[in-house]
Parts: structure tokens; C-alpha cells; sequence
């Protein structure tokens, strides 16, 4: 079992930054997939990026790329997401994701706010 506490979010201006931290519990941190998602209001929860178990190769979802960096520290067992140039279209929850084969757990969310 992995616990997610997510950090950070909040409201920001467009053209702003934030960053949000995702910390695991366990000892096991490195053998995970990590991800964050986001969800809007009214819309589904989608992806916005992935890093993989030893932080060497990323992916992210079209409209963030060249925005968002996702990077994880694994002696720390956390997961980061850094936003600049945020757009009021990137208002949402965000959540991060930790998947191992089967095994998938999901943060607890924060709320990112821009305004325009």
C-alpha cells in the first residue's frame, strides 16, 4: 500500500507559476510509474505527465508541453510538478498517480486556480 499527500496549488494570475509536490510513503517509491492528472469541472479526469521509475524519460499531455516539468527526487519519495505560463485553461484538480504493474494509487488532489 502507497499513501499520496499532494502539496502546493492554490491561485495564481495567468502567465504565473506553482509547483506541486506529491510525497509517497514506503520504501518502494523508485519501482513506481508516477503521473499527474488533472480534472476539470464538468470534464474527465486526463493525463498530463508521466515520468518513469528512475526519472529518465518523461511524457506529456500536448497542451502543456514546454510548460510543465515533471521530475521526481526518489531519495525523498516525491513526485514534482512545475507549472509556468499558466493558462485559466489549466484550472483544475490536479492529482498525481503512482502505478507499479496492477498496482495504481492516486493523491488526495489540490486545486490549481489561474485567473486571467
Amino acid at each position: 500500500q502507497v499513501q499520496l499527500v499532494q502539496s502546493g496549488g492554490g491561485l495564481v494570475q495567468a502567465g504565473g507559476s506553482l509547483r506541486l509536490s506529491c510525497a509517497a510513503s514506503g520504501r518502494t517509491f523508485s519501482m513506481y510509474t508516477m503521473g499527474w492528472f488533472r480534472q476539470a469541472p464538468g470534464k474527465e479526469r486526463e493525463f498530463v505527465a508521466v515520468i518513469s521509475r528512475s526519472g529518465g524519460s518523461t511524457d506529456y499531455e500536448d497542451s502543456v508541453k514546454g510548460r510543465f516539468t515533471i521530475s521526481r527526487d526518489n531519495a525523498k519519495n516525491t513526485v514534482y510538478l512545475q507549472m509556468n505560463s499558466l493558462k485559466p485553461e489549466d484550472t483544475a484538480a490536479y492529482y498525481c498517480l503512482a502505478r507499479w504493474g496492477t498496482r495504481t494509487y492516486w493523491g488526495q488532489g489540490t486545486q490549481v486556480t489561474v485567473s486571467s
